[in-house]
């Protein structure tokens, strides 16, 4: 890696050291939801926020939060407008109607859009003499976020307890990050009874993404004990439920566990980052809108793979501790059986091998995006120059059909 992407890194988690990340107030299980509800006027909130999208709207998923808000005193509006991959419309959107009614607090409830929304949403409701987008880096807003409160309903994103939210720019095509511990929620809920209807593909795309975060995390040099736990109860929690919750999405076990892997992911990745996985899916993401949790799905065996030598030793400690191999049979051995099980449940799961998206013209230009993303960001075990990135996105081309 480039002496100045080696600095880069160096300052990065020097400053990331010095910073106290809080965890959030956690209400884990069925009717945990409601218990985060009846929690929300001990924040001295009296008027809040729910962030969300017409679709949870239409479910009646939102009602029953709304009545346990009004039993405990908390007045409630609605902005329904996330989409996926929210655009800094969204955030503006949600953000004057805030102001409007005067709202004191937000609840982001849905998947990571809708919970990266409500983030960027209550940081902007304090800092309104900051233009929106000045927001986007590294700390830096001027003050507190309005209180912040999380229910997800897809298990994936750990958007709920990490210090990012990323807001997708249409004009740019690239997604922009909001990196501040100002936008942890003081309180989230993992209820796994309002992941129940989420279909397979969105169950195992978001699923996958739970897991680069642990993986990456882990093979990272930023990795540390506290995040290697994490990180590893993430992994083997996921190997074991996601399969069960993409076939049978009813298994109120499986969707409490992958919602904990989830939560343990985030964590994870919090203090030791992501990789290379993220400067591609992102890429992929903001030039054709492919779902963040599908992209990393797709890629990871790829960075894996790329990875393998100089990560191997990390990779087989995951294949002995998900019960994919013994000591004895070596390293290279052992870390190979980890990525092939990665491929193998990608497939029983319904993940493709590829894009049919991806454009041959793009690939220069995705790979320079990637790496320019990654290189002084990303602790990575590996480093990949230009061509070894462009070749990596090509082999995920596929064609039209």
């Amino acid at each position: 890696m480039p002496f100045a992407a080696k600095l880069k890194l160096a300052v990065r988690k020097f400053a990331i050291s010095l910073i106290a990340q809080p965890k959030p107030i956690t209400y884990v299980g069925e009717g945990s939801s409601l218990k985060l509800c009846e929690s929300v006027s001990q924040f001295d909130v009296r008027k809040v926020l729910i962030v969300t999208d017409a679709m949870l709207c239409e479910l009646g998923l939102i009602d029953p939060l709304q009545r346990a808000l009004n039993d405990a005193g908390v007045e409630v509006v609605v902005y329904q407008g996330v989409t996926p991959d929210p655009v800094w419309t969204v955030v503006e959107e949600g953000l004057t109607l805030l102001q409007a009614e005067q709202c004191d607090g937000v609840l982001g409830v849905g998947g990571g859009s809708s919970i990266d929304a409500a983030k960027v949403i209550a940081l902007a409701a304090n800092n309104i003499s900051m233009p929106l987008r000045d927001l986007a880096g590294f700390k830096k807003a001027k003050q507190d976020s309005l209180p912040l409160f999380a229910i997800p309903t897809t298990a994936g994103t750990g958007s709920e307890v990490t210090v990012a939210a990323v807001i997708s720019d249409p004009e740019t095509h690239k997604k922009d990050l909001i990196g501040d511990t100002r936008v942890i929620p003081r309180a989230a809920a993992l209820d796994p009874t309002l992941m129940l209807g989420l279909p397979p593909a969105v169950t195992a795309a978001t699923g996958m993404d739970a897991l680069t975060h642990a993986i990456e995390s882990y093979i990272g040099e930023w990795a540390n004990e506290e995040t290697d736990a994490l990180a590893k109860a993430a992994i083997k929690l996921i190997f074991e439920n996601l399969p069960k919750a993409v076939a049978e999405g009813s298994d109120v076990k499986a969707r409490e566990a992958m919602a904990l892997a989830s939560y343990y992911a985030g964590l994870a990745f919090t203090k030791a980052m992501v990789g290379y996985v993220h400067g591609i899916a992102h890429q992929l993401g903001g030039k054709y809108g492919i779902p963040h949790g599908l992209a990393n799905a797709v890629v990871l065996p790829e960075v894996l793979s790329f990875s393998k030598d100089a990560a191997s030793y990390r990779l087989a400690e995951l294949a002995i501790h998900t019960g994919l191999g013994e000591h004895y049979e070596g390293d290279a051995v052992l870390s190979q059986k980890f990525i092939d099980h990665i491929k193998s449940m990608n497939e029983q799961i319904g993940i493709p091998v590829g894009f049919e998206q991806i454009q041959a013209a793009d690939i220069p230009g995705l790979a320079e995006a990637a790496l320019e993303e990654s290189h002084g960001t990303y602790p990575v075990p590996e480093y990949m120059d230009q061509s070894q990135c462009e070749a990596m996105i090509g082999r995920l081309m596929l064609p039209a059909s």
